[in-house]
């Protein structure tokens, strides 16, 4: 079995944008979830000297306990464009979740296809 959902929201004035993408999927007794969000905002600025610091951050986990293996990362930066004489300084945040889980064998559905 395998589900997807697509987010796609623009602002009215596309200067804000959010996609995001979530699938989860079971194969092979293992249900696997990814999340992907990507964001970013659009301000016109006078000069170069205001910019947010780039972060990363990383973490994955291993629980055999829970039977259970997550990875998530997130990236937060800016990049400056000129367009029309205008600047413009372009704030972006990415992250990615993924996370195994075993299933049930009680639970498990199987799909022909």
């Amino acid at each position: 079995m395998r589900e997807m959902v697509f987010r796609n929201l623009t602002s009215g004035d596309h200067r804000k944008r959010v996609v995001a993408t979530s699938e989860i999927a079971d194969k092979e007794g293992v249900r696997s979830s990814i999340r992907r969000h990507f964001i970013y905002i659009v301000k016109e600025v006078e000069d170069m000297n205001s910019r947010p610091q780039p972060a990363v951050h990383v973490l994955k986990e291993h629980n055999n306990r829970k039977q259970l293996e997550r990875f998530f990362c997130k990236i937060k930066g800016s990049v400056f464009a000129q367009h029309n004489g205008k600047l413009y300084l372009i704030i972006f945040a990415h992250s990615l979740s993924i996370t195994l889980t075993a299933i049930e064998q009680g639970s498990m559905q199987y799909n022909e296809g």
